[in-house]
């Protein structure tokens, strides 16, 4: 039981905290956002693979779930759109789905025929936190193109905190990716990955330094990240740095490297430990 003085306390420090709230921006976004979000994830995975993800039962379940999960969610974060348009950006999402699942399968694929742990393509699916990051990271890159504001970074944001992998909606991937292992790979908004690239644990391709306006402030929507090409693979820990570098394509990016410049087609690059 708490006592009269805490509950008198507690009371107070309410009080204080609603008027700090009432202080804060205007926001049309209400209570449970992210769980909502999380909800959108299950069901929209659900209806892609029900003997997976769901129970089974009728995709379009799901798929009806989903739709008004988002048609809310799309309504919070875009109030200034008519709904004819929110309704055009969900209804656009949904009609992805098919090649989203289409890309995924050449993911899983990928995964089955890189890991020689892997039993089955069920396996992957169920038990790989790769595949868990790389199907929301290709669910949120929808959303992210049709330039919905938001959703996506915290969908991206979902996976990151379950599996340890840091995708930004915004980076453009191929088709048959795999990460092994997975924890600790970070790759940025405006990286740019060809097709059949692996990437093992602890990769960064992000950004070599940030560009500043007149104010010290980050410039916002420039080239930041690398760009790397097809059939290429980079080994545990290494890091890929900068807008104009660019790992083309068939190269092995060995362990722990550390890249600012653009490395030709081909080429092999490994830490020799400063020989």
């Amino acid at each position: 039981m708490l006592s009269d003085k805490t509950k008198i306390t507690l009371e107070a420090v309410s009080a204080q905290l609603a008027k700090a709230n009432a202080a804060a921006p205007d926001s049309e976004i209400r209570c449970g956002f992210r769980e909502r979000i999380a909800r959108l994830l299950e069901t929209v995975r659900a209806a892609m693979y029900p003997k997976i993800y769901g129970n089974c039962s009728c995709a379009c379940e799901s798929l009806y779930e989903a739709a008004e999960l988002l048609t809310g969610l799309v309504a919070e974060v875009m109030p200034a759109r008519s709904e004819h348009e929110r309704e055009e950006i969900c209804l656009r999402f949904f009609n992805s789905l098919p090649l989203v699942a289409e890309v995924l399968a050449t993911d899983v694929r990928a995964a089955y025929e890189g890991d020689p742990a892997a039993k089955s393509e069920e396996e992957i699916m169920l038990a790989y936190p790769a595949f868990e990051a790389i199907s929301i990271y290709r669910l949120a890159h929808e959303l992210f193109t049709l330039g919905v504001p938001l959703i996506p970074r915290l969908m991206t944001e979902i996976a990151h905190k379950s599996t340890g992998v840091d995708i930004h909606p915004g980076a453009t991937i191929g088709r048959y990716f795999f990460i092994d292992h997975g924890t600790g790979v970070v790759i940025g908004e405006t990286c740019t990955i060809g097709n059949h690239v692996k990437l093992y644990q602890g990769v960064t391709l992000g950004a070599k330094s940030f560009e500043t306006d007149e104010n010290g402030n980050p410039v916002k929507g420039i080239k930041r990240h690398p760009d790397i090409g097809n059939h290429v693979i980079i080994y545990a820990n290494a890091t890929v740095l900068g807008g104009n570098t660019k790992v083309g394509d068939g190269c092995i990016i060995g362990a722990s490297v550390w890249i600012t410049r653009s490395v030709a087609p081909g080429e092999k690059v490994y830490y020799t430990g400063g020989q």
